[in-house]
């Protein structure tokens, strides 16, 4: 389970970035995750948990925000999301071969005390 890996990074970052900001309690720490990232966001929730044991973040809230796949198609230069790993253009049904959003793994922001 690589989320544990993933999971174990961001919290170190967040908590590193709250004591460098004077804060002494992370409430909330809120990642966006791309549907092409590999990542489980179930599995990140379930590892946070394990983590903020004992740490400046223990008791805090993990939010999710799922990124959509974003395509550009290049026949007809139209932008759209993609429902899967498919990338079809829906106005032209030509493959994809730019995908402009669906990878990030990110700390978007958090709450701290």
């Amino acid at each position: 389970m690589h989320e544990f890996g993933i999971m174990q990074e961001a919290v170190d970052m967040a908590i590193d970035r709250a004591l460098e900001s004077g804060a002494e309690r992370i409430h909330l720490i809120r990642l966006r995750v791309g549907k092409l990232s590999g990542v489980v966001p179930e599995a990140m929730r379930f590892v946070h948990e394990v983590i903020v044991e004992g740490t400046i973040a223990e008791g805090s809230s993990l939010e999710i925000e799922e990124a959509p796949i974003v395509c550009h198609c290049n026949a007809c230069h139209s932008e759209f999301q993609a429902p899967d790993a498919r990338l079809l253009c829906p106005r032209c049904q030509t493959p994809s071969g730019e995908i402009r959003g669906g990878r990030e793994l990110e700390i978007v922001n958090m709450e701290v005390s």
